[in-house]
């Protein structure tokens, strides 16, 4: 499993500004589009530019916070 895959990512419809917002809160604030399907494959490359970018710093990763369904027992 690459890094990049232990941060929760998803896309969702922004009604206000009538776009795809892509997040990935752990790493980055989002990003938007009109496609979803593009958006998300775009959003992953991103949360894997930002992953290589903090090992090439030599900086610690943020822990992967966010998990869907957390509360649920």
């Amino acid at each position: 499993m690459k890094k990049s895959d232990q941060y929760h990512k998803w896309v969702e419809w922004n009604s206000e500004d009538q776009v795809y917002v892509g997040k990935c809160p752990d790493l980055i604030t989002g990003i938007h589009g009109e496609d979803p399907v593009r958006l998300y494959a775009e959003l992953c490359e991103v949360v894997e530019e930002v992953v290589d970018h903090f090992e090439s710093e030599g900086r610690t990763l943020p822990p992967p916070r966010t998990r869907p369904m957390q509360e649920v027992a």
